[in-house]
């Protein structure tokens, strides 16, 4: 992980153990930074998993046994490889791929479907056989360690351990969530977002804990940018151990259901907005508000494309309320729009009402916005009733640095 930490940092959470889940640390030497690289997290038989992946097509090779393995929606073990992603390497990273699960399936006893493998790192190069053996060996004989330990060792860009909790009454039955993830550039989800790891000692169905994913990262992972890029290896999963005895969810008819859900949600959520708040040289914090749109996901596009837009970013990376760039990316977005319902403003203040600046508008107020680390951008299409909000940063010239230094 990087040395420099980014200002909009959180401080790591008290993350609460969760009965069925113990996660340790190892090091493999994927890469020479002098610090464990393998995280190794041991789930009770029975667990149920669901999962969200890349739609890159140039995905690797953990992505697409991943999704095999989550159709089956039984684990028993995750590894997360840091400083190689294992991705464009062909048949040489597949069977790295299927070395690990086998090792880790005859550790445990059983199916090899049951272990699911994510790398990060660099592209192109295959994961080395026999490091991948030494780390899980090491790995299976390390003691449990601590959340924040596990969340630092699957980072590469990112400038601090990151992590979330929830919980939700299921009847009388309270059931606990942790959740750790890392990711910090090449940050455009489509379907998941970097590596994401929610824990629960909740009983529920492999169906149920699919739809209850699949619906908060529409709403959540799929809601974020930091550079408009999708990663070869964006994965999202979720494990339900069952121990917390709960009676088991299978449908939101089910009782407790949708608290279920909520909290579901609400672990991604706070998830999404730390994989934000340390995007590659971010500074500011940006939630983009649209209203006003012919649907939900019309909204969601149209922010997106002010949220992805450089000029917007390098905007307000320099403090810059110039609301025209709003504009320009508004009409580049290939959804619904009428210059002359078009309204933006920025920090609660409009700029603009319906296609025309407002000769109030008072540019102090959002000058003093913008100078602050966390930024409103609110755009009203005046078109119907769909909104949305999606989460970026700003661009500056710490981005450039980090990736143009990012091999060395």
């Amino acid at each position: 992980m990087s040395e420099a930490v980014s200002p909009l940092a959180s401080p790591f959470p008290a993350l609460p153990a969760i009965a069925g889940v113990s996660p340790r640390i190892a090091r493999a030497g994927y890469k020479d930074w002098g610090r464990c690289d393998l995280t190794y997290v041991e789930l009770a038989e029975g667990t149920a998993v669901a999962g969200v992946f890349t739609r890159n097509v140039c995905c690797s090779s953990e992505v697409e046994i991943g999704r095999e393995n989550a159709s089956v929606g039984k684990a028993r073990a995750l590894v997360v490889n840091a400083g190689n992603s294992n991705a464009f390497t062909g048949y040489r990273g597949r069977e790295a791929v299927e070395q690990i699960m086998e090792q880790v399936a005859a550790h445990l006893g059983c199916a090899r479907e049951e272990v699911f493998v994510s790398s990060t790192g660099v592209i192109g190069v295959p994961l080395p056989k026999d490091k991948a053996r030494a780390g899980i060996e090491a790995a299976l004989q390390a003691q449990e360690c601590s959340w924040e330990d596990a969340a630092r060792t699957i980072g590469t860009t990112d400038t601090f351990a990151k992590g979330a909790t929830a919980s939700a009454m299921i009847g009388d039955v309270r059931v606990t969530f942790s959740a750790i993830i890392k990711g910090s550039g090449m940050i455009a989800p489509d379907m998941a977002t970097m590596l994401g790891y929610v824990f629960t000692d909740a009983a529920v169905s492999p169906a149920f804990l699919q739809e209850c994913l699949s619906a908060a990262n529409r709403r959540t992972f799929s809601c974020i940018t930091v550079d408009s890029d999708t990663s070869t290896s964006d994965t999202v999963l979720a494990f339900a151990t069952g121990k917390a005895g709960n009676a088991a969810l299978s449908s939101f008819d089910s009782p407790g259901a949708h608290a279920f859900a909520a909290a579901i949600e609400d672990i991604c959520r706070q998830l999404a907005h730390l994989v934000v708040k340390d995007g590659e040289g971010a500074q500011k914090f940006i939630a983009v508000s649209v209203t006003g749109a012919v649907s939900d996901e019309s909204a969601r596009k149209v922010g997106l494309a002010i949220a992805n837009s450089p000029l917007v970013k390098t905007a307000i990376a320099g403090e810059d309320a110039n609301w025209g760039r709003v504009v320009m990316a508004v009409g580049k977005a290939g959804e619904p729009a009428d210059r002359d319902r078009l309204s933006i403003g920025f920090g609660g203040t409009w700029a603009a009402r319906d296609g025309q600046p407002l000769a109030e508008y008072n540019e102090g107020p959002v000058a003093t916005h913008l100078k602050g680390r966390e930024i409103s951008i609110e755009v009203d299409l005046g078109l119907g009733g769909g909104s949305a909000t999606v989460w970026t940063c700003d661009l500056t010239h710490g981005y450039i640095s980090i990736n143009a230094d990012y091999r060395s």
